[in-house]
């Protein structure tokens, strides 16, 4: 009988202790919901929309018209979209190696502690807090034919004025420098963070055993930087396919498209000729691109063991 009392008493003890939880378990997914709530209406569902609405003929007005793949096949066949794509093909190329060669560069120089470092941090990670409006008016001045300083300057070592903005050649270029400059300061930052994470007893290990400075890089440093490269250069990567505030304000997609984004044709697809079936079509496809590429590149920049 006495175990039988005691084994009702834990019993009721845990009865006790569930019921006493219930309140805590309330308060803990009122909690969540501020965070959940918000996140499934302004992400997950507009995402939900843009899909449906891709398979669509719709301006804003009106019902959407269904029109299954048809906005997937002229997609594929604009030429538009083709040049878009190219160009931002062409901005990886240029943007990702020279924001990843030059943040690793500057990140090396700070970490030596020589001196105006502490002035270098600075200025290396300054640009990074200024909005791409802001950027984008800048370069446009720095980079003008007749009256920029880069002109300017390069006029004295016996260059004629390119035109950075102007011409199908140079707009470009002249878009990637800016860009690069906007977001050399994070990648900067990244690699100074993992540079100040390796001990200094390995690299002095390896000073001692007689490896030069490139050896020790190559042999020592690199290693350890390999997470932080994946990191950036998928970073960047995604950064780069997404391009669309630099290219409004500095070239508007111009001279005849030649600095044109994927994201700057769905910003007149959509919102300059309210095609906006045919704009999510293209939003998806520049979706699976950028997964596609971050997929594979991931898998190619993987830490090894």
């Amino acid at each position: 009988m006495t175990t039988a009392i005691l084994q009702g008493q834990d019993f009721q003890g845990h009865a006790d202790f569930g019921a006493e939880r219930h309140p805590t378990d309330r308060a803990g997914y009122l909690l969540v919901a501020f965070f959940a709530l918000p996140f499934f209406l302004f992400n997950i569902l507009p995402v939900l929309f843009g899909v449906y609405v891709s398979f669509t003929r719709w301006s804003i007005v009106g019902t959407p018209k269904w029109v299954g793949l048809d906005n997937f096949h002229k997609a594929f066949t604009d030429q538009w979209v083709a040049v878009a794509f190219r160009n931002v093909f062409l901005y990886g190329l240029v943007i990702v190696p020279c924001v990843t060669g030059f943040g690793l560069l500057f990140a090396l120089f700070v970490n030596k502690r020589y001196p105006l470092s502490g002035l270098a941090r600075t200025l290396f990670f300054a640009p990074t807090v200024v909005s791409a409006t802001v950027i984008g008016l800048v370069w446009v001045w720095m980079l003008d034919t007749q009256y920029g300083l880069v002109n300017y300057y390069l006029s004295f070592l016996g260059f004629d004025d390119i035109p950075w903005l102007t011409s199908t050649r140079w707009s470009l270029v002249g878009v990637s420098i800016a860009s690069v400059w906007w977001d050399l300061g994070l990648a900067f930052v990244l690699f100074l963070a993992a540079l100040q994470d390796i001990p200094g007893e390995i690299i002095d290990a390896a000073r001692v055993d007689g490896a030069n400075r490139w050896q020790r890089f190559k042999h020592v440093i690199l290693p350890h930087l390999r997470p932080v490269i994946s990191m950036v250069v998928t970073l960047q990567l995604i950064s780069t396919l997404r391009i669309f505030s630099q290219v409004y304000v500095m070239t508007n997609g111009g001279p005849a498209s030649s600095s044109s984004s994927p994201i700057h044709y769905i910003y007149n697809l959509a919102i300059v000729r309210n095609l906006f079936g045919y704009a999510a079509a293209v939003s998806l496809l520049l979706f699976a691109l950028i997964l596609a590429i971050t997929v594979v590149q991931r898998f190619l920049l993987r830490e090894r063991a």
